[in-house]
């Protein structure tokens, strides 16, 4: 006799597709073309007008490739290529030896104060890149107090370039790197050390090839981010001309679109072919824990936890002496004559440099930033991973939300010229005021901020949609009452994510902003491209302060709400 199976409603329901009727059906294909609507109009159609500016004339004719056979033609533009992958290479080489060292120091030795160097790795997430160039002029500058420590050679240059792009992607590929040590399992280690294996064998057959894949993706975050940079190269890189700068001295300083497009796709080409083979290498990589994995026990190795640890004293040092640099050049009198400390160059209003209006406008656009992009990413978000509507639809929708990790944001600036700026765009309303500054930044930050909300939607089981479905409950009931607290804390994460970045963003913004809309970041360029290299450390400063205390406010607030909404996590 067959055994009688009884399933509860609940499980029964998850295994079916949720019914969707009538009006619901309808409000889901509306959010979801007003998704798709919104990711169209702020990344594709920007990028298609980048496109087809390359390949006109100063009239608006077709040309083909004739724009990109004249830059070729100029050995100097040329030049900034071989420049550009230079340092990019050089950067690259150096930050992913010593973010691995780093992050093997913190996962994989018995060091002590390891979450307190981790903290120190991710300081330079909270300052705009043009803060570590400012901080090499006042070390190795003409005035350094090290200048001796370069044997004659300039900072103004390559050496800048390189240190100052190290500084500024080091946080990232520490993150990267970290995640993949973590991931190990002990059995391994065991079986090596039962084999006799020397702890150099170990490294090279067990520790190395396991975390193959997130050196790779390190990597080409690295090269992308340094390739693509125009805070550090447009501060210290003097007469040293790189990609970055050149699209901004054919738009600002020649009001050459049709080059400066030119120059924003070959921006835009090893950024795209980085995250192509990212991807591709993702695909390969296999699960390191399995459900019979044991977790990596940390040993105690005396002599390998001493070079860990000066290792991290050592990177530590090189982050805050930076850092620290920017904020003592920002209190001195006069450099190098009276070093005597003073507040004179945070009274940014009495100096006339609008510093005050802003920093308000920077306050107003990262928290324009922080609520809207997070309401648009985490309910785009909810309608890709939860609905069951329209599959080619939600296909392309996420597709569209990954483009902008493959498109840097001196290229999105320049395509949003472009695009909004256009006579015939109903949308050119837009462009100069606050409104195209958290458009093109919720835009620009929009992959990561994406992948964080499916990865936390992913954690909620379906069968919460398909119990309120079975019980009648609209779908928008379920999602304010049940996901969104579920998913609280990767929301407010979104939020703090959009907001520091908000606030330090350079290369995004700089051909957007008007005299009206001015942020602190983009007057901390102006003022040092002014010679008031002081001022311009003080204003990096404020926003290295207002971004620290915006993330400890999220922590903060995390933690109160989570004593609150998160109370079925404990057990």
């Amino acid at each position: 006799m067959a055994d009688a199976t009884v399933q509860s409603p609940a499980i029964s329901a998850s295994r079916a597709v949720r019914p969707v009727a009538g009006a619901e059906e309808w409000t889901q294909r509306l959010f979801l073309v007003l998704l798709a609507g919104w990711l169209l109009v702020t990344i594709l159609l920007p990028l298609s007008a980048l496109f087809r500016k390359a390949v006109e004339d100063g009239e608006g004719r077709f040309i083909g490739l004739a724009n990109f056979a004249a830059y070729f033609r100029d050995p100097t533009l040329v030049q900034s290529i071989y420049n550009t992958l230079s340092v990019a290479l050089i950067s690259t080489v150096i930050t992913i030896l010593l973010a691995f060292g780093f992050a093997y120091a913190i996962t994989r030795s018995a060091i002590p104060f390891r979450g307190f160097f981790r903290s120190i790795a991710l300081v330079p997430l909270l300052a705009p890149s043009l803060l570590p160039g400012l901080a090499l002029v006042y070390l190795f500058g003409n005035q350094g107090i090290l200048k001796s420590w370069l044997f004659g050679e300039s900072i103004y240059g390559p050496i800048g370039i390189v240190i100052g792009e190290v500084f500024f992607a080091l946080p990232h590929a520490v993150m990267i790197i970290v995640t993949a040590l973590s991931a190990a399992d002990q059995r391994l280690y065991e079986a090596a050390e039962s084999l006799r294996a020397k702890p150099m064998r170990i490294f090279w057959t067990v520790t190395l090839p396991g975390c193959r894949y997130g050196l790779v993706s390190a990597a080409f975050v690295v090269f992308t981010l340094v390739f693509t940079d125009f805070g550090v190269p447009k501060v210290i890189g003097g007469q040293y001309s790189v990609l970055a700068t050149d699209v901004y001295q054919h738009v600002i300083g020649q009001f050459n679109f049709q080059m400066g497009a030119v120059v924003g796709l070959l921006l835009l080409a090893p950024a795209i072919l980085s995250f192509a083979v990212d991807r591709l290498v993702q695909r390969k990589q296999v699960a390191l824990l399995s459900a019979r994995a044991v977790p990596f026990q940390v040993k105690r190795r005396p002599r390998i936890d001493a070079a860990c640890f000066v290792l991290c004293v050592l990177v530590s040092i090189f982050v805050l002496s930076i850092l620290g640099m920017a904020v003592f050049g920002s209190l001195v009198k006069f450099w190098p004559y009276n070093l005597s400390l003073t507040l004179s160059k945070y009274d940014l209003g009495a100096l006339g440099t609008s510093g005050w209006d802003a920093l308000w406008n920077s306050l107003i656009m990262a928290s324009l930033v922080a609520v809207v992009g997070t309401i648009i990413v985490f309910s785009g978000a909810y309608l890709v991973e939860k609905t069951k509507i329209w599959p080619l639809v939600r296909s392309a929708a996420h597709f569209g939300a990954i483009i902008p990790l493959a498109v840097p944001g001196l290229v999105l600036g320049l395509a949003y010229i472009f695009f909004f700026n256009a006579a015939g765009n109903p949308l050119n309303f837009i462009y100069g005021t606050m409104i195209i500054l958290v458009v093109n930044t919720v835009g620009h930050f929009y992959t990561v901020c994406h992948l964080t909300a499916v990865t936390a939607l992913k954690q909620v089981d379906n069968e919460f949609e398909a119990v309120s479905a079975s019980l009648k409950v609209p779908f928008y009931k379920t999602f304010w009452r049940v996901t969104v607290p579920v998913c609280l804390p990767a929301i407010l994460d979104i939020a703090a994510y959009y907001f520091i970045n908000a606030m330090t963003t350079v290369s995004a913004v700089i051909f957007l902003y008007s005299s009206d809309t001015k942020l602190l970041s983009i007057s901390a360029v102006n003022t040092d491209d002014a010679g008031n290299t002081a001022i311009a450390c003080a204003m990096g400063t404020m926003i290295v302060a207002v971004s620290a205390t915006a993330r400890l406010l999220q922590l903060g607030v995390a933690r109160a709400l989570r004593a609150r909404t998160q109370a079925w996590r404990n057990r």
